[in-house]
């Protein structure tokens, strides 16, 4: 994809980009750490950085950094390489549900997000709801984490690292809004911090493999093994399946209660090597429309 790129003293504007919306992007539930702010745009931190991204007219302007760090983090964070549009196309045809999904979710790409903080996160996301997984990971973030500065009035922090958080006592972990999540992260960073170059190792691994090796540590079962393999193992084939997924592919697809290893294998020769991008569009299109709801 050829980009048209803007670089200024404090903000670095990406021309009539395709395919992005703020909104659809960081309220999609693949991240937990952007906040909409008063004007309509969004900020957030990733990799040790402060970001904050809005969208006027078909622009988006990305300040609070450099150019040198843009096209080093931001852009692959952002997957502005990717072509979505021919993603879309290819998930929408012959499907009516599918391009209902795209449209409505059509401003969608998904992050490439650091695997720690995403091990961590959807470890807190198993059987809870996106504002107390944002809750839980903000006291983290600001009891533990590295202080970056002020930035809309606010201040922001770092992610902990593994061998911060593998000093804390469970209680201390507790006292972070996690419950009975915070053994899980204890154990896990603990791991983690031992053997620092493992998740990297395991992004290398195929997705079987991959999910084997996740679902080694503490906290991490199936589903949430299936996120973190589509959120920063690059494994795009995952197809993750929580509530809103199995009500909309019951409601849309099967019209009936169907297990999840089914839906999955159905995910798995409808979309293929698409379906984490189908499961996001779905997500985000019957959780904001209620679709299949019970």
């Amino acid at each position: 994809m050829q980009l048209n790129i803007l670089y200024k003293d404090d903000e670095i504007i990406v021309k009539n980009i395709l395919d992005f919306d703020p909104k659809h992007i960081f309220e999609c539930g693949q991240c937990f750490r952007w906040e909409r702010e008063s004007d309509g745009s969004y900020t957030g931190v990733a990799f040790k950085k402060v970001l904050n991204v809005k969208k006027v007219g078909e622009d988006v302007v990305f300040r609070y950094t450099t150019k040198e760090d843009f096209m080093e983090i931001w852009m692959d964070y952002f997957d502005l390489n990717t072509d979505y549009s021919e993603i879309k196309r290819k998930l929408s045809k012959d499907d009516a549900v599918m391009k209902e999904a795209v449209t409505f979710g059509k401003g969608i790409r998904i992050l490439r997000q650091e695997p720690w903080e995403t091990l961590v996160s959807f470890i807190l996301s198993a059987n809870n709801n996106i504002p107390r997984i944002k809750k839980s990971i903000e006291l983290l973030c600001e009891g533990h984490g590295e202080y970056l500065g002020e930035f809309y009035g606010k201040k922001r922090y770092a992610f902990p690292d593994p061998q911060t958080i593998a000093k804390l006592t469970i209680e201390e972990i507790a006292a972070c809004n996690t419950g009975y999540r915070a053994s899980y992260l204890a154990k896990t960073a603990s791991v983690v911090a031992s053997m620092p170059t493992a998740l990297e190792r395991i992004k290398n691994l195929d997705a079987t493999d991959c999910q084997k090796e996740l679902m080694n540590y503490s906290g991490v079962g199936p589903k949430v093994a299936q996120c973190i393999l589509f959120f920063c193992m690059g494994k795009m084939e995952a197809f993750p399946v929580d509530v809103w997924i199995k009500r909309v592919m019951e409601h849309f697809y099967f019209s009936q209660e169907t297990a999840i290893p089914k839906i999955q294998e159905f995910a798995k020769e409808r979309y293929g090597g698409y379906a984490g991008f189908a499961q996001q569009y779905l997500f985000y299109y019957a959780r904001e429309l209620g679709l299949g709801k019970k």
